[in-house]
């Protein structure tokens, strides 16, 4: 999950879509411009990932989630969000197999458009470091130096993650990633 646009590249709010570059480089793949989305279709162990940027903006994620469901004939099961969570320390990974939405706008719009909560999603901590009332300004801010020093290897474990999660499942991705 994240925002188009070049004002929120390198945003806290976007670690989903630096994730999902990420994977893209890492299998060799590239985005094209789709519909509702910024689409890569990628090859890993004869699994084929479909991976989404949604264009709609964060807070309307779910139409692209939706569509491109029904497109590829994804089941909800072989669905993973990667999103942005405050309630996790900079850095921390965590795999979940369904749940809330945590106050997330984007998650919860997933949520009301697929009409279920049953879905993974690979959790990126972006940390809480922001005065009471300015959750916005935080989450739609820029890294400092020192959180990029914290994340940009994290990328890497999230990239095993998510390639775990394509060919071995949640289970068992989160067996091996949560305790990290």
């Amino acid at each position: 999950m994240g925002n188009i646009g070049a004002e929120y590249d390198d945003t806290r709010h976007n670690i989903g879509f630096m994730v999902a570059d990420h994977l893209c480089t890492d299998l060799g793949g590239s985005f094209s411009t789709g519909r509702l989305a910024q689409t890569a279709l990628l090859k890993f162990k004869s699994r084929s990932l479909v991976v989404i940027k949604p264009t709609t903006f964060m807070n309307l994620s779910g139409r692209a989630v939706q569509y491109w469901m029904r497109n590829e004939n994804i089941p909800i099961e072989n669905v993973l969000v990667v999103v942005d969570d405050i309630a996790l320390p900079t850095g921390l990974l965590r795999m979940k197999k369904k749940g809330g939405d945590a106050g997330h706008n984007g998650l919860n719009h997933i949520i009301e458009t697929l009409g279920t909560n049953e879905f993974a999603r690979l959790r990126f901590g972006i940390g809480d470091d922001f005065p009471r009332g300015r959750q916005v300004d935080y989450v739609l801010g820029k890294w400092s130096r020192q959180e990029k020093e914290i994340i940009l290897p994290r990328l890497d474990d999230a990239v095993e993650m998510v390639k775990s999660f394509a060919t071995l499942g949640i289970e068992r991705t989160m067996t091996a990633f949560n305790n990290k």
